[in-house]
């Protein structure tokens, strides 16, 4: 993130920021500004769980605040690196007019955990991931989003965050396979804590789904632009994404069209 930070900063101003627990202070590297700390985990929200204490994602970017007044804000989790230019091509994203940004990670080798050359990490291309893990949010969309007690590093946290952006910004994008960040590690569907995981999916699908399914638009999610039989099938594949939603998106974006044609048909009869 530094070094990416310094490759474009006669581009425009970035600020590199970390809130942490306190105990976690002493590992947080020069270049840095350092929040508040996080004051509770999930742990104080759910009596239930036990083990991990992991942050809420609603506590994080409760700590927007405190930043410097920016335009945009990124989200990135901890074990994605950035590619040196990245910010540079945020930027050109930006100007374009998008407003929530989903960049997907590309994957390495874990061999790079021992051979540690950031130059040979940047040169590697590897895999494409299908997991949400990086995401820039126009300042405006931060209020909107609803986060409950959904925490971070089990999986659900990035359904909750695409399907915000995806409901309430008026141009997203979605960047399944850009060289743009990058992590160790080839898995693309890591093994996950049972009772946290749950924790989450219940979060998502008992408060914040509800909230935000009016706002669903099929022609603002992922894949929006291909064929019919193209989007339903990464679609379903997509572990981020959801099925029935599909569904349901599909069939009422059909019946518009099935509307506009059969009142097309009527319109033109009565032309005769």
């Amino acid at each position: 993130m530094i070094r990416a930070k310094s490759y474009t900063e006669n581009l425009c101003q970035i600020n590199l920021c970390t809130t942490n627990f306190e105990e976690d202070s002493t590992i947080i590297p020069e270049g840095f500004l350092s929040l508040s700390n996080l004051t509770r985990s999930v742990l104080d929200v759910n009596p239930k769980l036990s083990g991990k204490k992991l942050p809420l994602i609603a506590d994080i970017f409760d700590k927007f605040n405190e930043v410097p007044d920016s335009d945009y804000y990124i989200y990135t989790n901890a074990d994605i690196a950035l590619m040196p230019y990245f910010y540079n091509v945020v930027h050109q994203y930006v100007i374009q007019g998008y407003d929530a940004i989903v960049i997907n990670r590309r994957r390495i080798s874990k061999k790079y955990a021992d051979e540690i050359c950031l130059e040979m990490m940047f040169a590697d291309l590897g895999k494409s991931h299908p997991g949400f893990d990086c995401f820039v949010i126009k300042k405006e969309l931060i209020r909107c989003l609803i986060l409950d007690n959904i925490c971070v590093g089990i999986p659900f946290v990035e359904v909750a965050l695409v399907h915000n952006l995806f409901s309430f910004a008026t141009k997203p994008l979605f960047l399944p396979d850009a060289h743009l960040t990058f992590h160790i590690g080839l898995d693309v569907m890591p093994e996950r804590n049972k009772d946290f995981y749950w924790h989450n999916r219940i979060a998502y699908f008992t408060k914040i789904q509800p909230i935000l399914k009016p706002h669903f638009n099929l022609s603002k999610f992922p894949y929006a632009s291909l064929s019919l039989h193209k989007r339903a099938i990464k679609w379903i594949l997509n572990p981020g994404l959801f099925t029935r939603n599909y569904l349901e998106l599909e069939t009422k974006s059909i019946g518009k069209k099935l509307k506009y044609l059969i009142n097309e048909w009527r319109w033109r009869f009565l032309q005769k």
